[in-house]
């Protein structure tokens, strides 16, 4: 029996689907992120290019649309564990250059500019209430990273009762291992995986 065999025969990976009012979530695709140099490498950048398609359809069918970032005060006084384990996130921020979201995905008038310490985009964040708010039942989650970022936001966004879909063209790690074994749990336990041309195709469908 494989690794794939236990999770059916568990009864794991089962489909939750796209529901009537899908929103987008992009987390963190900022400049430190699309620099291999910081905090970026592996598939990130492919994944930053193939979000540009998917977020303009998402303007052009007016679905809620929130960006995350990754933001620390000056002083650093509200720093955490998180950057005892990585001390370089530290710079993330306001002002500084690898905090701002990357020029292609620049949010426009009407898109929700999220503010995290933490992995998740929901976790000490309003962004649960703001979604609910418009009546979204499903989160399309693009971002990095697959195994930090995108996985709790993930968990997050099942938590507060969305279905999840995670696009899988749309999300990248500094390492392809992490990325693939994350993809695969998440996809058996929290959240549907679907490309950016499944996504698509689905709610025009609808």
């Amino acid at each position: 029996m494989n690794d794939l065999d236990v999770y059916e025969k568990q009864n794991f990976g089962n489909q939750s689907g796209i529901g009537d009012t899908p929103a987008l979530l992009i987390v963190d695709f900022v400049n430190g992120f699309a620099d291999p140099e910081q905090f970026g490498g592996g598939n990130i950048q492919a994944a930053i290019d193939k979000t540009v398609e998917l977020l303009a359809f998402a303007r052009a069918e007016k679905l809620p649309i929130a960006t995350t970032r990754v933001v620390y005060a000056d002083d650093g006084s509200d720093t955490g564990v998180f950057c005892i384990k990585a001390p370089g996130l530290k710079a993330l921020t306001e002002d500084a250059p690898a905090s701002k979201i990357v020029d292609q995905l620049t949010p426009i008038n009407g898109e929700y500019v999220v503010r995290k310490p933490q992995p998740s985009g929901f976790f000490g964040t309003d962004l649960a209430e703001w979604y609910q708010n418009q009546g979204v039942d499903t989160v399309l989650i693009t971002g990095c990273t697959t195994s930090g970022c995108i996985r709790a936001s993930v968990i997050d966004a099942m938590s507060h009762n969305f279905k999840t879909v995670v696009v899988t063209d749309c999300v990248g790690d500094r390492a392809i291992g992490p990325h693939e074994a994350n993809l695969f749990d998440m996809g058996q336990k929290y959240a549907d995986l679907m490309t950016a041309a499944e996504v698509m195709t689905a709610i025009n469908s609808r």
